[in-house]
């Protein structure tokens, strides 16, 4: 069968704001085809056999409130592990409560709240090592030039978002991406092959993209790379062949 490979998504997202409120102060409110609950992602994981996935908490929606995602990890018999949005200050115990309800580490959206805003996670990184949990940071452009050091500092597993969302029109040999790079000599560092949107400058399929998908596999290698489909976020884009102009509210948040 077309879909019967074994496949697992590495980033993907649950949005169900009837059983799960969205924050009032949320920077975006996903609507329409971006709504995901944990039971049509579950058909449609069936339907195209995936077999595990990583949830992600996302910045929109809901920020730190982790709940509506741990209710699907919950839902998912063992299918499913989580990346949870949490304070700077979170204690070892409340990391270790979070780890029986299967979370596996924390993001850390560097491309939307600006290096500043994580100027104190230091210790939390740390923390993290600690637990063999990981550090998921989502940069763009050069913030990776400035962050690659700390990460490296903490001892923790790191994953990073969305080919590092590199600048294109600065080219392979920006700083960003080459601090990227070298984070493939660490041995601890992941990449997630995914989020083609929201550093491309063409419309699907993402030509431009591809450049940084083959240097990304050659540092790293395929055991460090990973696929994710940024469902359901990435839908809109892709099924009405749109480019990222028509929708850049949303473009750091998932």
């Amino acid at each position: 069968m077309l879909f019967s490979p074994p496949k697992i998504d590495c980033h993907c997202h649950i949005f169900d704001p009837d059983a799960f409120p969205y924050q009032a102060d949320t920077p975006y409110r996903p609507a329409g085809a971006e709504i995901a609950t944990a039971r049509y992602f579950t058909a449609l994981h069936q339907a195209y056999g995936v077999g595990h996935a990583l949830l992600v908490g996302p910045n929109s929606g809901y920020g730190t409130d982790n709940r509506c995602m741990l209710d699907a990890i919950a839902q998912g018999q063992g299918r499913y592990k989580g990346i949870a949005v949490l304070p700077n200050p979170t204690s070892t115990a409340e990391l270790r409560q979070l780890q029986t309800q299967g979370i596996v580490g924390v993001a850390f959206n560097f491309a939307l709240q600006g290096l500043g805003a994580y100027a104190d996670a230091d210790p939390l990184f740390k923390r993290l090592a600690d637990l063999d949990m990981f550090v998921q940071v989502q940069v763009q452009n050069d913030q990776m030039a400035a962050l690659a050091p700390r990460l490296v500092a903490s001892g923790a597993r790191v994953l990073v978002d969305h080919h590092g969302r590199p600048d294109v029109n600065a080219g392979l040999n920006a700083p960003g991406f080459q601090a990227l790079l070298r984070l493939a000599d660490s041995g601890r560092c992941f990449v997630k092959l995914s989020g083609h949107d929201k550093f491309t400058q063409r419309p699907y399929p993402f030509e431009d993209a591809a450049p940084y998908t083959q240097a990304l596999l050659n540092a790293f290698g395929p055991a460090h790379c990973l696929w994710g489909s940024d469902w359901p976020l990435i839908l809109p884009l892709i099924y009405g062949h749109l480019s990222k102009r028509h929708w850049p509210a949303r473009t750091a948040l998932g």
